[in-house]
């Protein structure tokens, strides 16, 4: 399900699937530290979006390794599945959580929102004009079919036009087959990374976005990085840490395109002017946190959204904001930068 990209923890003997590899845009030499403290960063997707290079940038510019981390990046094949939940429960590895998996039991915390907005666009081919000329038409359930976040996407989009998820069939795939399945006519309808939408566009005659998910559902918390609960209690430093490098990642990646994309493209496998177009896009949108990237109300939207929508029935028990996010360690790790920053008009 997921792929390693340096080997050695004991995660390994927890999750099957494992593949070593590695990407040159990720050496780095560490400072003289006592010792090297080992963490696992999760990625909700493999390949990654560029919406997701954060932890290569903070690793290929060496803010892991100037705070004594030796992170280790994981890739994940899709942002809401089992594996990503049972990564997280093991108390080594910081990934993708969403309220859901809280809600339904687990004891981790959101601690950093890497993109507080959804960045993607839902793509459709010529014939289809509106939501609701979607009826009847096969759409991309990637990453893990029913629930998966194309089909909780998917289904908003029907649900702009007063259709169900049953007025479509939902087609489960690879996250790394929503492309190419689009393109070769397998889905009439996928949510898509800026940098695969503009591929669409230039590779299917007539593809258009039919909306971008940031319109469709504005107060929706897109991504949000989150911990054991174990974890944070026995070593919130190396979060704070971890945080930090992130952030300063972030606040990279707004101020100095040159240095950042050669990383992205590196990380993606994808083309200059894909990688440049969704960074454009990405940037002008504030869709990476310069911050903490929490917004209680968008939060606690999103979490009586997914109430509403009935994918927490028969979860124990009703969440507050404090129940969801940890917000002491990027408020920590923000003064360890010197404060919040605005840039570009982006305050996350």
């Amino acid at each position: 399900m997921f792929r390693r990209l340096i080997t050695g923890t004991a995660l390994a003997a927890l999750l099957a699937g494992i593949v070593p590899t590695s990407h040159a845009a990720l050496a780095q030499t560490p400072p003289k530290c006592a010792t090297m403290r080992k963490i696992d960063v999760g990625i909700a997707v493999s390949p990654p979006n560029v919406v997701h290079t954060s932890p290569y940038v903070a690793k290929a510019l060496g803010y892991f390794a100037k705070r004594c981390i030796d992170a280790n990046i994981v890739e994940f094949n899709g942002g809401t599945v089992g594996t990503i939940v049972a990564a997280i429960q093991q108390g080594t590895t910081i990934a993708n959580l969403t309220d859901i998996s809280i809600a339904r039991g687990l004891k981790a915390k959101q601690i950093w929102q890497l993109a507080p907005r959804p960045p993607q666009a839902y793509v459709v081919p010529a014939d289809i004009k509106t939501a609701k000329d979607l009826k009847g038409h096969r759409l991309s359930a990637a990453g893990g079919g029913v629930g998966s976040f194309n089909w909780l996407m998917g289904r908003e989009v029907l649900k702009s036009a007063k259709l169900t998820e049953n007025d479509a069939e939902f087609v489960a795939q690879d996250t790394a087959g929503r492309l190419p399945g689009f393109v070769a006519g397998q889905v009439d309808g996928v949510v898509l990374h800026p940098e695969d939408s503009y591929l669409a566009l230039q590779e299917k005659p007539g593809a258009h976005v039919l909306v971008q998910l940031s319109t469709l559902l504005p107060d929706f918390a897109f991504n949000a990085f989150g911990a054991s609960e174990d974890f944070i209690a026995k070593d919130p430093k190396l979060l704070t840490d971890t945080v930090a490098a992130l952030i300063e990642a972030d606040r990279t990646i707004y101020r100095d395109k040159a240095k950042v994309v050669p990383i992205m493209m590196d990380a993606t496998h994808k083309s200059k002017e894909a990688v440049e177009y969704a960074y454009d896009s990405l940037t002008k949108g504030c869709i990476w946190a310069v911050n903490s990237g929490f917004s209680p109300k968008r939060t606690m939207w999103t979490y009586q959204h997914d109430l509403a929508d009935g994918d927490l029935d028969g979860a124990p028990r009703k969440l507050t904001f404090d129940d969801i996010v940890d917000t002491k360690i990027s408020k920590d790790a923000i003064a360890s930068l010197g404060g919040p920053v605005t840039i570009n008009g982006c305050k996350d």
